[in-house]
């Protein structure tokens, strides 16, 4: 299925926001016994590392490749390409055998997984935000 190339701005929004909910909320759901103030320091610390280093660099990367297609109409999974695909499953089951397997302590995953939740949100928020702006200028009559 070929949407237009801002549409997979919007994907990307709702796949990231999707995703950093869902970890934010387990993170969140495993703090309550954890709240002190170097944890939510270390929160914090995760946070920024991970939007500084990861999906900072990843936002900017994608909404340019995004704005780059010529074509005005894409394949939808091109909101990332396969690298990106392999980290967010690599993530995904590395996260899903942390907590399955017990390797990390839950005071880990309320820290961690706050932060790193809190991180892919802002991601999503920040593809949200390209896509507004992607629309907005499609409206003023310019192209992607």
């Amino acid at each position: 299925m070929k949407v237009k190339r801002s549409t997979l701005l919007l994907i990307a929004c709702l796949v990231w926001g999707a995703a950093g909910f869902n970890i934010l909320r387990i993170g969140i759901e495993a703090y309550k016994p954890y709240i002190t103030v170097i944890n939510i320091l270390l929160s914090g610390v995760v946070f920024a590392v991970f939007q500084i280093f990861i999906f900072g660099k990843l936002v900017k990367k994608h909404t340019a490749r995004i704005h780059g297609y010529t074509e005005e109409r894409v394949f939808f999974l091109k909101f990332f390409d396969v690298k990106s695909f392999v980290i967010m499953a690599v993530m995904m089951t590395g996260g899903i055998w942390l907590r399955s397997s017990g390797a990390a302590s839950d005071r880990f995953i309320a820290v961690f997984y706050s932060g790193l939740g809190a991180s892919l949100m802002l991601a999503g928020i920040r593809f949200g935000y390209a896509y507004g702006m992607a629309i907005r200028s499609d409206k003023r009559g310019k192209s992607l």
